[in-house]
């Protein structure tokens, strides 16, 4: 089992992160909260979950065990698998997702790709006792950076890829992203890609 992977950062989307260490380079699927964690560092530490079928090796990287373990538990719940766990937590972070948990918040999971009342319903009734041992409800929310200067087709383009790696369709988010970007030009990509989320059906 691998525990956590510690090298130089590689390569970097809102979606998918590659750290190299000792000479393999690594391909970790990753949350937006993460993106935001690790954006502009040279070397990083990813605390990563595995996940196995018989079609497919997929390795997860968190930047700090609590969003791991929050994703854990998420994946715990019938109806919740690891891309909408991931999709959970790019739109909150742990703290605010314990927080929508623990005052049974479901029109907000309800906002999330993918969740419906009832996976909501079961998110909150399932969780509700759990989330105390992460000793994570007092946290404060991750800030996001100050937003970058940055050319409009780059954010674009990169945002539209990130969707895409989500599992939305390319052109559905190409539409969202450029009206997001025609009002607000300057956000950096995971401010675009979290508007984008909310507003993609």
């Amino acid at each position: 089992m691998i525990e956590y992977i510690k090298g130089e950062l590689a390569e970097l989307t809102p979606a998918y992160a590659v750290v190299e260490a000792a000479g393999v380079g690594y391909g970790l699927s990753i949350t937006l909260n993460t993106y935001t964690a690790i954006q502009g560092k040279k070397d990083v530490r990813l605390y990563v979950f595995e996940a196995i079928r018989e079609d497919a090796y997929t390795l997860y990287g968190f930047a700090s065990k609590q969003e791991r373990e929050m994703f854990l538990l998420l994946i715990t719940v019938s109806g919740v698998g690891a891309n909408t766990a991931r999709m959970i937590l790019s739109e909150m972070t742990p703290a605010e997702l314990c927080a929508v948990i623990s005052t049974g918040n479901e029109k907000i999971l309800k906002t999330v790709k993918g969740i419906g009342l009832r996976t909501a319903q079961r998110i909150i009734v399932d969780l509700r006792d759990k989330i105390a041992a992460l000793g994570i409800v007092g946290e404060q929310p991750v800030q996001a950076g100050e937003p970058q200067p940055q050319v409009d087709k780059e954010v674009r383009d990169e945002a539209v890829g990130a969707l895409t790696m989500l599992g939305f369709a390319p052109a559905p988010s190409a539409k969202v992203v450029t009206a997001i970007l025609k009002e607000q030009p300057s956000l950096p990509v995971e401010q675009v890609v979290k508007l984008a989320l909310k507003q993609i059906k």
